[in-house]
C-alpha cells in the first residue's frame, strides 16, 4: 500500500514536472516569436544605403529606439531620435520628415523588430512611402547592424 502511495505521488509530480516544462517551452515559443520582425513588402535599405541616402537629403531617417538605447550605443549620424512609444509620435514624424505621408522615411531600431512593425502600423496609417532598416543599429539576420558597419554614431544629447 505504501508503494502505491509513493507510486502515485511520483506519478503526479512527473505529470507536474511535464507540465511546467510545456508551459516553459510554451513561454519560450512565445517570447521568441514577439523577437521575431513581421514580414512585409515594403522597401528595406541596408545601415550603408541609410547612411548614404540620408546623407543625400533623399530619405528622413528616423531611430525609433528609447532614451535609454540611445543613450547606450549613440545615435545614428543624420538621423531624428523619435520614441516610438510616444502619443504624438506621427505629429513629430511629419515635424521631422514634413507633412505630406508620401515623403520617403526610413525607420531604424535595435535589431529590426521595432521598424518593421511600424513600417507596417504607418503604412496603414497613410504614409506611403515607409522604408525599413532591418539590419538596425546592433545587427540582425538580415546583416551586422550600424555599429558593425562602422557607420558614424553621435552621443545622444537628450
Amino acid at each position: 500500500m505504501a508503494a502505491q502511495e509513493n507510486t502515485g505521488k511520483r506519478g503526479v509530480s512527473r505529470r507536474l514536472a511535464l507540465l511546467g516544462g510545456i508551459a516553459a517551452a510554451a513561454g519560450a515559443g512565445i517570447w521568441w516569436q514577439r523577437r521575431q520582425p513581421p514580414d512585409h513588402d515594403h522597401p528595406r535599405l541596408t545601415v550603408a544605403e541609410a547612411f548614404a541616402h540620408a546623407q543625400a537629403g533623399e530619405i528622413t531617417l528616423v531611430d525609433i529606439r528609447t532614451p535609454q538605447e540611445w543613450r547606450a550605443s549613440g545615435v545614428p549620424v543624420g538621423s531624428h531620435q523619435i520614441d516610438m512609444r510616444r502619443d504624438d509620435f506621427i505629429a513629430a514624424l511629419q515635424t521631422a520628415a514634413g507633412p505630406d505621408p508620401a515623403l520617403p522615411v526610413a525607420l531604424i531600431c535595435a535589431r529590426g523588430v521595432r521598424s518593421a512593425r511600424l513600417t507596417l502600423a504607418l503604412a496603414q496609417a497613410g504614409f506611403s512611402n515607409v522604408i525599413d532598416v532591418p539590419e538596425g543599429m546592433l545587427g540582425s539576420g538580415a546583416g551586422p547592424g550600424w555599429i558593425a558597419a562602422n557607420l558614424p554614431v553621435a552621443r545622444w544629447e537628450g
